[in-house]
């Protein structure tokens, strides 16, 4: 079994279905305006923009975990930390404004995908704790833990958007033709023989 099966299993994670069906009342409730919805799914932008934000918690733990490496930077590590759960909620809200348009085996994969997250983000946050009371291996070894499950949530995410597709193609403009394309084929000049 390669890692493709392994995430590609979370699409028949029935298991699932109760509470992706209760996250997406959720996100319908919190979200009634639909030029709220629109504006938070990145409409005026043409993607969504879920993708975009989570680059800053990522990078902000990522850094954290590189200034760790050495001594002395115990100050920055724990802002940065700090930076990255400031970023979370919105990060959250974007996430969730996105939910309720899935499909069922995608939300399937989003629910896992927010299992791991959750969890990386428990484990940042005890992090910071930590380092808010000088506790610098435990912080340094619970960011570690948060970075390990950040990736399975990061791993389930791309399959989520790559391989299943999730906001693609949902606001691009039409072609002259009127047609939306997603992949335009080329066909070589040259002749094979």
């Amino acid at each position: 079994m390669n890692l493709h099966d392994v995430l590609r299993s979370a699409e028949n994670l029935r298991a699932a279905d109760r509470p992706a069906v209760a996250v997406a009342a959720v996100a319908r409730r919190l979200l009634r305006s639909s030029r709220l919805r629109g504006v938070l799914r990145g409409s005026w932008l043409g993607h969504p923009l879920h993708p975009l934000i989570i680059t800053v918690p990522i990078g902000a733990w990522v850094c954290a975990s590189a200034l760790d490496v050495q001594a002395g930077n115990e100050n920055a590590a724990r802002r940065l930390t700090g930076i990255g759960l400031a970023v979370a909620p919105p990060t959250v809200l974007l996430g969730l404004a996105d939910y309720d348009g899935l499909g069922r085996r995608q939300q399937r994969v989003g629910i896992a995908h927010v299992v791991a997250n959750t969890t990386a983000l428990a484990c940042f946050t005890a992090s910071y704790a930590a380092r808010r009371r000088e506790a610098h291996t435990g912080g340094k070894l619970l960011s570690l833990l948060g970075l390990a499950a950040l990736g399975v949530g990061g791993a389930l995410g791309g399959h989520l958007s790559y391989a299943q597709g999730a906001g693609v193609f949902r606001w691009q403009r039409p072609a002259e033709d009127g047609n939306v394309r997603p992949f335009e084929t080329r066909r070589s000049t040259r002749q094979v023989r």
